[in-house]
């Protein structure tokens, strides 16, 4: 067992463990489309993270477009139409 896993379990319940991290770091891997796709099926932690850093922005600019497009919409629409709209988007 490495020193700093063994430090990381000795120190108590609130730290983390090395075993926890490449976990988690795995269930990310497994979310990001970059990163699934791959051919390699090591992929460092260090670039699972970058890539989920770049996913997280890409989906930010996507619901800030999509809000844009729809605040758009609204804008356009009757008010019925946009009632119509606006009863879907609460359900």
């Amino acid at each position: 067992m490495s020193s700093r896993r063994s430090r990381s379990r000795q120190s108590g319940g609130s730290r983390i463990t090395d075993d926890q991290i490449y976990d988690l770091v795995s269930k990310l891997q497994q979310l990001l489309p970059q990163v699934r796709n791959s051919h390699s099926d090591k992929v460092s932690a260090a670039k699972v993270l970058q890539e989920t850093c770049n996913y997280v922005r890409s989906l930010h600019r996507e619901v800030d477009d999509l809000s844009e497009r729809l605040s758009e919409l609204l804008a356009t629409a009757d008010s019925a139409q946009a009632a119509i709209i606006r009863s879907l988007l609460m359900q």
